[in-house]
């Protein structure tokens, strides 16, 4: 097959995984086996099989996978305490600290305990305020903002981070358990606790005959065994999208200014970020480059619901809608973006 024509294919191929999603309602709903379907594709357009991608496509995705499901057991034993816990909280210090300690302890969490597992905690948590609904919605948009931001930080936290850390993995970087830290960390910490003094600026007197946020139905095992397979097949499919459009993001993206693939990720708004960081990283990028795409990714993916998987959870879970989620995610967002920028630029 010809390079024009293997660039071609990988190329209609990446629109499509950009955009179908968005699009089509049932993709949305079946993304893992979509994307898992268009890995195998694009991986044989390319003519890259081997037995080392199929070897570090089956076992990337352990990890995370085990800490989705370990996390989500032991979430599902304390649960019933976290309503309680939650309440007592605020009685005793107040809906100020209360919010802070949501936003930036979940921010920090996430890494560890996986964002998907820092959101069901959110969840449950806003499940148990009972405050006007407008209060509890700005706090699980900046809520989810954090997580999303935070999970970062280690390859257990998100697929995002997953991803990357398997792209960087070869040379030169040889990225580790700890690489992304190291890169972002001074740049995540701060925007979590900025995040968390932004809550200050909230109501925090509780108004229960207002309308509140309610998760629609309690974590079942069966859900906690369904969510994990999932998790698996869609880093699975990751790992087979990156390595197949590592030619086409080598050729064309990696000598683009770092500043204006940082603006063009603003879609990973409307994309779910870890897919893009898939179709976007590579290896042969200087470490700016590298740090501006993902705190790009990680910020945009925070402004409207199927930017990043916290944000699903708690869409999905609490009843919110797109609308509702704009309004608060959209603006915020673009503050972060454009602060973070300028920051980047005199750094």
């Amino acid at each position: 097959m010809g390079e024009h024509w293997v660039t071609g294919g990988l190329m209609a191929i990446m629109v499509l995984v950009l955009t179908l999603p968005f699009f089509s309602h049932r993709v949305e709903k079946q993304l893992e086996l979509f994307l898992f379907a268009t890995g195998l594709l694009a991986v044989t357009i390319s003519g890259l099989w081997s037995r080392p991608l199929v070897h570090e496509a089956l076992v990337e995705p352990i990890k995370i996978t085990l800490a989705v499901l370990i996390a989500g057991i032991l979430f599902r034993l304390i649960r019933p305490k976290i309503g309680a816990w939650t309440n007592r909280f605020a009685r005793r210090v107040g809906f100020a600290p209360l919010f802070f300690v949501i936003v930036v302890g979940l921010g920090l969490l996430s890494s560890i305990i996986t964002a998907i597992i820092a959101a069901l905690v959110l969840a449950e948590v806003i499940s148990a305020l009972r405050l006007a609904r407008k209060i509890e919605l700005r706090l699980v948009v900046i809520a989810c903002f954090s997580i999303g931001i935070g999970a970062v930080l280690t390859p257990l936290g998100e697929p995002l981070s997953t991803i990357a850390v398997s792209k960087l993995s070869r040379e030169p970087y040889h990225a580790g358990f700890f690489f992304l830290l190291g890169l972002l960390g001074k740049w995540v910490i701060p925007l979590i606790f900025g995040l968390g003094l932004l809550t200050v600026l909230l109501r925090h007197e509780p108004q229960v005959k207002s309308p509140s946020l309610t998760e629609d139905k309690p974590e079942q095992v069966r859900d906690i065994l369904i969510r994990t397979v999932k998790v698996y097949v869609f880093i699975l499919a990751l790992v087979f999208l990156g390595t197949a459009f590592t030619p086409v993001v080598d050729r064309y993206l990696t000598h683009l200014p770092a500043g204006g693939l940082y603006w063009i990720n603003l879609v990973s708004a409307v994309l779910d970020n870890a897919t893009v960081t898939a179709a976007e990283i590579s290896p042969l990028m200087p470490e700016q480059t590298i740090r501006m795409i993902l705190l790009g990714l990680l910020i945009a993916g925070g402004m409207l619901i199927p930017g990043n998987i916290p944000n699903i959870i708690c869409a999905n879970k609490l009843t919110i809608q797109s609308r509702e989620w704009a309004l608060v995610g959209v603006p915020l967002g673009m503050v972060l973006m454009i602060g973070v920028f300028v920051v980047l630029l005199l750094v």
